[in-house]
């Protein structure tokens, strides 16, 4: 099978914390049928819409069968998130 394209948001929360300050928690990832469905749903965020913190919308070429996955392309990041790595 081809590798296909994958839209994924990726929302993150803030947990509560054990000892100390609040961290910040991947949530549950999302597939996008679109762009714009995952536009949607970070515009959303920024608009502080839902209880989310933050969320990072990202693209990326996947073959599930051969079990390669590409390098992520994030296509767009609102609220809290993560530091990335280059």
């Amino acid at each position: 099978m081809a590798a296909t394209e994958r839209i994924i948001f990726q929302p993150y929360i803030w947990g509560k914390p054990k000892r100390g300050a609040a961290q910040l928690e991947p949530g549950t990832p999302i597939v996008c049928r679109s762009v714009e469905e995952g536009r949607r749903r970070t515009d959303k965020v920024a608009a502080r819409g839902t209880s989310m913190a933050g969320a990072i919308l990202v693209r990326m070429e996947v073959d599930e069968d051969a079990g390669d996955y590409g390098e992520p392309e994030i296509l767009e990041s609102v609220g809290d998130v993560p530091e990335m790595e280059d």
